[in-house]
Order: C-alpha cells, then structure tokens, then sequence
C-alpha cells in the first residue's frame, strides 16, 4: 500500500466530530429544549391559577398544537437533513437551495393549517373533546382562536432553526428560544394576573412570542456568515426539482409524526373521559414527562445533523459510529434527568394549586414513569434519528405509527374504556409501543439496511436547472 493510500485510510478512520464540536452543538440543544419545556410547566402552573377548566381547556388545545407543531416541523427536518449532506459535500451552493425552499414551504404548509383550522375549530374540538364539561370547551375554544394566528410563524421559526441546526450553529436557535419564551412567560403574567384576560391572555402572550421569534430568527438568518445563503427573502422562487428533493425526505416524517399527535389527541379523547381530576393531572404528568425527555430528544436533534454529514459526506461507517455514541449519551442524561424530574413533581403539583386527588394521582402515574422509562426509550427515539439522516424515513413511519394505532391507541382505549384502569392505564400503552419500537429499530440498526439510502447522489441528477 502506497504512503498516500495509507493517509487516505487514516483520515477515513478519523471521527469527523470531536467530543468538543459535538458539545458546541449539543449543549445549546440541550438548554433550549430544556427551558422551553420548563417554561411550559411555569404556563401550565399560571394558568392553573385561572380554575380547573381553563388548564383543562389549555392541556386539551396544546394536544392538538403540539399536532400541528410537528406537521409545520416535519418539512423543516426534511430539508435539515438535505442541507446537512449537501454541506457533508461541500456543496454550499444546493445547500442554500434547499434552504430556500424549506422556507418557502414551511410559509405555505403554515396558512394552509392555519386557514383550516380557524374554519374547522368548532367542529374539530368537538369531535375530539366532545365529552367535556361546557366551562372546559369554552375555554378550549378560545385558546384555539388565538393561537391558530401563529401557525405561519410557527413554521418559519422551526424553518429557519433547522437551518441553522443544518450548518452545525445551534447556539443561534437557542438565545432567541430562551428570550422569547420569556416574553411568553412576562405576557401571562401580565395578561392573566394584572389584566384579567384569563385563558385569552395565555393565548396572546404564545402567539407574540412566536411572532417575535419567527421574524427574529429570518433576520438573522440573513446576515453574512451564517454558514448557509438564504438571499434576499423577496427573490425566493420555488424550485421543483429541489423542493420534491426536501419533501421525499419531509412528508415521511410528515407523517409519522403527524399521525402520531393524531394518536395522542385520540388518547387525550380518553383522557378526557376519566373526569376533570384526570384531565388536570394528566396535563402536568404529560409536561413533566416531555421535560425528562428534552435533553435526550435533543441529542437526537443533533444527530439528524451529524449523521447527515457523514452520510453526504460518502462515510456511513462514521453515522453507524455516531449513532451509538449519541444514543448512549442520549440514555444517560436521560437516566439523570428522569429522577430530577421526579424529585420536582411534587412542589410543582402543589405549586399548580391542584386538589388532593390529583396531586397524589399526579406523583403516582410520575414515579411509574421514572421507574420504566430509562429501561425503553432512549433505542425508542434517538438511533433512528440517525437512520432518517440517512433517507430511512418510510421505514421509521411504517414502524412508528403501527406501534402508536396499536398500543398508544388501541391498548390504552381497552384498558381505560372498558377495563376501567385509569390514567395509569394510558402510560401502559405507552411503555408498550416503547418496548415495541426498541425493538425493530435495534433490529433495524444492526440490518444496516437504513445506510443502502443515497438521497442526494439517487436524485441529484434528475434536478434541472
């Protein structure tokens, strides 16, 4: 082997993340999913103080937001990943391509949600929530209002975070996501406890903070040197050949997630049959629960980037490396996570005013979590991060939405519905499709089948310009 060839070797050997770059990305990640999930514990927690029925009619309308909050993302993610590879190979110029049309998408994607649910509103609360107590739709009702205005903003921030994300800058996302959520937090204060607006001025205060992050982030996303060239927002075109490229990747995961929200609203349904002292404890355990898993889910975040830039980069063997170094990671902090946030369910059941029911019911359900949850989700979530960077989306739907519609769902409706159980009855059927999905994805890793996908170097010539 000649001297040359040897160097080639060692430098294909080489990781192509240290510890150090993978922590400068990682740990803003991390602060950001962790205090955006805290501030919704701290909106929760106020507006609790309004009554039962608005933090009922609240934990109700978020289920359906978060919904819509992963459909508006899914394209974002798609073109992440897209950008991440173009920029794996260098290739700045298709990088910026696909960013523009991400961002043209997500714009689009935003007022079509948005225009349809502000027709279907009504109707939508009531097929899903219909069992409710009067005080808690009406509340339900006016939080949808307001806060289906910012749906258009919402996807141009999760746009143009991913982004950012792509070119490896995840400190940008972060500051803005800290500072707006203060805003949102100083907006309840003062609309729901120096102006009486109640349920109304939570809503307002979510939507101004969204707004204000949305236009932020496009700002700054033009400036010279952010890794990745938007040009001038007014000269955006649509590119179809692109924006097919960004949507094999994105209406997979598209779906995926939407069907899986569609699977929580559906579970919220039950929920909501168990009475109002269910539903108020639910909504803290479903908070707490989704702060636990922030830091993890973040890692897995950062993975989509990592991984993409091996797999554009033509090394595989450096996305299956880092797969399991991020998911073993990712199963740490979340073991240390998971008991911090049991230690804080308590004063912050008590803190939420609750009544003695559902503040015991509330620690009850939360140490059942803590207890199976490091065993079953991390291989649950973080590794096919990994594998979607690599095009392995439809699998991961596929896999994804069966195991929901059939324990998420399906589980949880005979156990609560018809056996009776309760609201432990509904985090059964979540630590089944845990079990399930660690499982066939640790199956599917092994395969190696999810690192055959050539996204960029299958289609790339079939794009004409």
């Amino acid at each position: 082997m000649s001297f040359r060839s040897i160097r080639q070797a060692q430098s294909a050997a080489e990781p192509m993340f240290s510890d150090r770059a993978l922590l400068r990305l990682l740990i803003p990640l991390i602060v950001e999913q962790v205090l955006t999930s805290l501030m919704g514990i701290a909106d929760t927690m106020m507006v609790s103080n309004v009554g039962s029925a608005a933090v009922s009619g609240v934990s109700c309308v978020d289920t359906i937001n978060k919904l819509i909050i992963f459909l508006l993302t899914a394209l974002a993610a798609g073109g992440s990943i897209i950008c991440a590879q173009y920029l794996g190979r260098r290739d700045r110029e298709n990088a910026a391509v696909a960013a523009r049309q991400v961002l043209l998408g997500s714009l689009w994607s935003g007022l079509a949600v948005m225009g349809l649910c502000l027709w279907l509103r009504k109707p939508l609360l009531r097929l899903i929530f219909g069992s409710v107590a009067p005080d808690v739709m009406e509340a339900a009702e006016i939080y949808f209002l307001l806060t289906a205005f910012s749906y258009p903003f919402l996807a141009l921030q999760g746009a143009a975070a991913a982004i950012y994300r792509a070119a490896g800058n995840s400190r940008t996302p972060m500051l803005v996501s800290v500072v707006c959520n203060g805003v949102n937090i100083a907006g309840n204060a003062l609309l729901m406890f120096v102006f009486p607006f109640g349920v109304a001025g939570a809503a307002i205060a979510t939507t101004v903070s969204i707004v204000l992050a949305a236009v932020w982030l496009l700002l700054l996303l033009r400036r010279p040197g952010q890794g990745i060239d938007t040009g001038p927002y007014t000269r955006m075109r649509p590119d179809l050949g692109m924006l097919w490229l960004v949507l094999r990747i994105g209406v997979p995961s598209g779906v995926e997630n939407s069907m899986f929200q569609l699977g929580k609203l559906v579970v919220q349904s039950t929920v909501s049959t168990l009475g109002t002292t269910a539903i108020a404890s639910n909504a803290i355990v479903v908070v707490l629960e989704f702060l636990s898993s922030m830091p993890s889910q973040a890692i897995g975040i950062g993975l989509m980037t990592v991984a993409g830039h091996c797999v554009g980069a033509g090394r595989p063997e450096q996305a299956r490396y880092y797969i399991k170094k991020l998911t073993a990671w990712g199963a740490l902090v979340l073991l240390v996570f998971n008991w911090l946030v049991f230690a804080m369910t308590g004063p912050v059941a008590a803190l939420s005013g609750m009544e003695a029911a559902a503040y015991a019911e509330t620690v009850s359900v939360m140490l059942i979590i803590s207890i199976v949850k490091p065993f079953l989700w991390p291989i649950s979530f973080i590794p096919v991060n990994g594998m979607r960077a690599a095009g392995d989306v439809k699998f991961s739907m596929f896999v994804s939405v069966a195991s929901m519609w059939i324990f998420r769902v399906g589980l949880t409706t005979v156990l609560c519905r018809f056996l009776g159980v309760g609201l432990t009855g509904i985090w059964c059927g979540y630590f089944a499709d845990w079990a399930v999905r660690t499982l066939v994805f640790s199956l599917r890793y092994r395969s190696g089948r999810w690192a055959e996908h050539e996204v960029i170097k299958k289609t790339v010539n079939e794009i004409t310009r």
